[in-house]
């Protein structure tokens, strides 16, 4: 079992930066994949970013591609997603997962956290 807390989110003006933290409970961290995901009101929950369990491999959206940044470090049990040239249209709830065996598909995490509000004004 695995808990994650994400902290970070809050209102940031277009073309600002935010840098989301996702904090894990357990001691099989780095045996899981991690993804960031979001959804926005009204849409369907969408893949960001995603990083292997060592941290050497990412992948992320085309849209977020160049901008945004995922990151992790084993030893605090805590991945990271920098976020910079914000845009107005990305304003929405982001959630970290957790994955024994996916990569960038939301139904093939298995854990995820509670989100944390992105809202980016123009």
């Amino acid at each position: 079992q695995v808990q994650l807390v994400e902290s970070g989110g809050g209102l940031v003006q277009a073309g600002g930066s935010l840098r989301l933290s996702c904090a894990a409970s357990g001691r099989t961290f780095r045996t899981y994949v991690m993804g960031w995901f979001r959804q926005a009101p009204g849409k369907e929950r969408e893949f960001v970013a995603t990083i292997s369990r060592s941290g050497v491999n990412t992948y992320y959206a085309d849209s977020v591609l160049g901008r945004f940044t995922v990151s992790r470090d084993n030893a605090k049990n805590t991945v990271y997603l920098q976020m910079n040239s914000l845009k107005p249209e990305e304003t929405a709830v982001y959630y970290c997962a957790a994955t024994s065996s996916g990569w960038y598909v939301a139904d093939e995490y298995d854990y995820w956290g509670q989100g944390t509000q992105v809202t980016v004004s123009s």
